[in-house]
């Protein structure tokens, strides 16, 4: 019979206010589209609401209500230019949550 050892839990070194700032990013970006605008915005200055539609291959009525969760939450920012409204990263620190999510041995 293979027995497990215990193993002692990790030193994350987090004070309360990083774990609030991260627990806080967690949940404004717990949805898979969520975390697909962010990295698409990670990558471009900024999208507009079609452009982010097409890209993610889903209807523009969906892509808004996730940005204007977002936004009201200060992760994006926007602004308008003519009939468009662009939407750009705000809050830095979500890529960096998200991509060390990404680099975790479990996924």
């Amino acid at each position: 019979m293979k027995t497990t050892t215990a193993t002692a839990p990790a030193d994350l070194n987090l004070t309360t206010e990083k774990m609030e700032k991260v627990a806080f990013i967690l949940k404004t970006t717990a949805h898979p589209t969520r975390i697909a605008i962010v990295q698409l915005l990670a990558n471009q200055e900024r999208l507009s609401v079609t452009e982010l539609s097409e890209e993610l291959n889903i209807e523009q009525s969906l892509v808004s209500h996730h940005l204007t969760g977002m936004k009201l939450k200060g992760i994006l920012s926007s602004h308008r230019d003519g009939k468009n409204i662009f939407y750009a990263l705000k809050m830095r620190e979500v890529v960096d949550v998200i991509q060390c999510l990404a680099g975790c041995t479990f996924l």
